[in-house]
């Protein structure tokens, strides 16, 4: 009776410990679990989001990340930044005073041109800087000003808080309390290409990496928009691509999507996006 006493206890030991063994195990496939389900919050501008979500579809792939963009404006995106409700921002323009002081780094991770855009079939297909700035100002009514059909112009612009506006206004040359006030303000890039290629009359301008054969792309100044022009810096049109963060904020995931865009694999798709590569 003794023995078999002892036998049961033995038995009985060696059970809990397959299940304190199995129990050990499972915590650490959580663990596993939870450091491969990581997410990235990035929120910005409507220009960078396309490019940010290509290269965060590559990255989840490799890497198990999760990255979730949000395409709500640049200075959307820089303020959710600034205050912790992501991550990331994107702005397709230069932080301001008041935002660098506020602790953001930044991370130039593309060039970009915006290129002024009209219906297929207007016969404009060049412009100095002063006559697109008579244009959106409302100092030019007709595009049989510059050579066109008896038409109207119909200006297209962004909504305030775009870092597409802000860089167009403000390498153009005019303010937002100067912009005519018969323009129709569009939320982010793909609104202004529709418009702009239902309307005859309309102009606009969009990220370069928007044009397709539903709109007619302007030259400035006889200069062509294309990446190599804006490279050697002779196609005016231009801007840098952003992601801002706070080092106190970014997670070790956040700090891996920034070095994927970076790497030649990031750029790579930077490059086929149509947005310009920084190296």
């Amino acid at each position: 009776m003794t023995l078999t006493r002892r036998t049961i206890h033995g038995l009985l030991v060696v059970f809990c410990i397959a299940i304190l063994s199995a129990c050990g195990n499972n915590n650490n496939v959580e663990g596993s679990s939870n450091e491969a389900s990581a997410t990235v919050s990035v929120s910005g501008s409507t220009s960078v989001g396309p490019l940010a979500e290509k290269i965060a579809e590559k990255f989840t792939g490799e890497s198990h990340i999760k990255v979730e963009i949000n395409q709500i404006g640049s200075s959307a995106g820089i303020q959710n930044a600034i205050t912790g409700v992501s991550e990331i921002g994107m702005s397709s323009r230069d932080l301001k005073e008041e935002e660098i002081a506020s602790g953001l780094s930044e991370t130039i991770i593309a060039y970009d041109g915006i290129v002024v855009v009209t219906h297929p079939s207007n016969k404009v297909k060049n412009l100095t800087m002063e006559q697109v700035k008579s244009i959106f100002t409302g100092e030019v009514t007709n595009w049989k000003e510059f050579g066109g059909d008896d038409l109207e112009i119909v200006v297209v612009s962004r909504e305030d808080g775009s870092g597409s506006r802000d860089a167009f206004q403000e390498i153009v040359g005019y303010s937002s309390g100067e912009l005519v006030r018969s323009s129709i303000i569009a939320s982010g890039n793909g609104n202004i290409k529709t418009t702009v290629a239902g309307n005859k009359h309309a102009v606009g301008f969009i990220s370069f990496e928007y044009i397709d054969s539903s709109i007619s792309t302007i030259d400035i100044n006889g200069v062509e928009a294309r990446a190599e022009n804006v490279l050697q810096q002779t196609y005016s049109l231009s801007r840098p691509f952003l992601f801002v963060h706070k080092e106190d904020q970014i997670t070790d995931a956040g700090k891996q999507y920034i070095d994927y865009i970076l790497s030649p694999a990031g750029q790579a798709i930077v490059a086929e996006t149509g947005a310009i590569p920084i190296k």
